[in-house]
């Protein structure tokens, strides 16, 4: 009497036999890259022949003054909507077109091949930031490459580790485009976690590998979680800080003046290059505005950080004063206005109870 195996145990003897020759494979692919040298773990050189090599290398030019420099692995971060995109935008198209952006000097000397990687936007999206109705579609020229997040691309069944998948697809698309310049938008949208430790280690890792295998400048955006406003900007502000900054080989950061609401400042947070040149003392003050139809931040002076910030005890401005008003009005809740200015929901409370109090007052005086 014949036995004949039921399909499913078939299905499985085949899909261990499948993993079994996927993992010789992967085996022996390891072993023939352990090999070679130039992918030993540690590079191991006297002292004095580090200094020599490093000594007849060019000096690393600034892409944005002192806050990045070619070759550098960058860190900007801040909250949300308080421009990150929109700068980051800005610093890859002047690179592509080898210009500056006040007050930043640019050193590269010449239009750089720049990949802008977006997990934020949609094409509309974007449309909507560089386009206007009078002047038309803003042109980036052949140089600012934008390559946008495809969600069909994100299948459990392509993939063994996500972080590998992820670092397969940027190096694919570096090597495509013969980019010098890389930008993430958001690293918090590329990683499953990165928010701790455990998500953002190896995408850093990853990030700064492809760094020195393609001499590439590489600016990652990160969100910063909501803030103490009474505070200054420091590296702990940073989601995942002490994982993400120890990667970075320099970071700024965006803040939001209390006392003027539409004001932005950018601060330089770290930096092992330079000194710090734009420090709390001397942050740079923006504005975000249209251009044609270009948006971008404009310089407006520098000032400390400290006249920026929310200060204990102190009324709010009538600025802030009408937007809570404007964007109740709007429909906006009440939380949603505090998130947007960055202020507590009962301060939020408060100002629209004193106000409609007011409101009854005039009508029955």
């Amino acid at each position: 009497m014949s036995f004949t195996r039921p399909s499913f145990i078939e299905d499985i003897r085949a899909e261990a036999q499948a993993a079994t020759a996927k993992q010789q494979s992967r085996n022996a692919w390891r072993s023939q890259v352990a090999r070679d040298p130039a992918n030993d773990l540690f590079k191991i050189k006297p002292a004095d022949q580090w200094l020599r090599e490093t000594s007849t290398k060019p000096a690393m030019r600034q892409l944005l003054g002192t806050l990045w420099h070619e070759h550098e692995l960058c860190i900007l971060f801040a909250d949300t909507n308080l421009g990150k995109s929109v700068l980051a935008v800005q610093i890859g198209y002047s690179l592509a077109k080898d210009a500056a952006i006040e007050p930043f000097g640019s050193q590269a000397g010449e239009p750089l091949k720049v990949l802008y990687i977006d997990f934020e936007l949609s094409p509309d999206q974007f449309k909507m930031r560089y386009a206007d109705a009078q002047h038309g579609l803003h042109h980036f020229g052949d140089n600012f490459i934008r390559a946008e997040f495809n969600p069909v691309g994100d299948n459990p069944l392509l993939y063994d580790r996500y972080d590998a998948y992820v670092r397969e697809k940027i190096e694919q698309a570096i090597m495509a485009t013969k980019a010098q310049v890389l930008i993430i938008d958001n690293i918090t949208c590329v990683g499953n976690q990165t928010g701790n430790a455990a998500g953002a280690l190896p995408l850093m890792k990853n990030l700064k590998a492809l760094k020195a295998k393609y001499n590439l400048s590489v600016l990652v955006l990160a969100h910063t979680p909501k803030r103490n406003q009474y505070n200054p900007i420091t590296v702990n502000d940073l989601q995942g800080s002490k994982m993400l900054i120890n990667f970075a080989d320099s970071a700024f950061a965006i803040g939001q003046s209390h006392t003027h609401p539409a004001t932005r400042y950018i601060k330089q947070i770290k930096q092992r290059n330079t000194g710090s040149h734009y420090g709390a003392d001397h942050i740079c003050l923006f504005r975000i505005i249209k251009q044609q139809s270009f948006l971008c931040l404009e310089f407006l002076g520098y000032d400390a950080e400290q006249a920026h910030l929310q200060k204990p005890g102190t009324a709010l401005s009538d600025e802030i004063r009408q937007q809570i008003a404007r964007l109740n009005q709007q429909g906006l809740s009440t939380r949603q206005v505090a998130a947007h200015l960055k202020i507590s929901a009962a301060t939020v409370k408060r100002v629209l109870a004193k106000a409609r109090e007011e409101q009854i007052t005039a009508i029955n005086a």
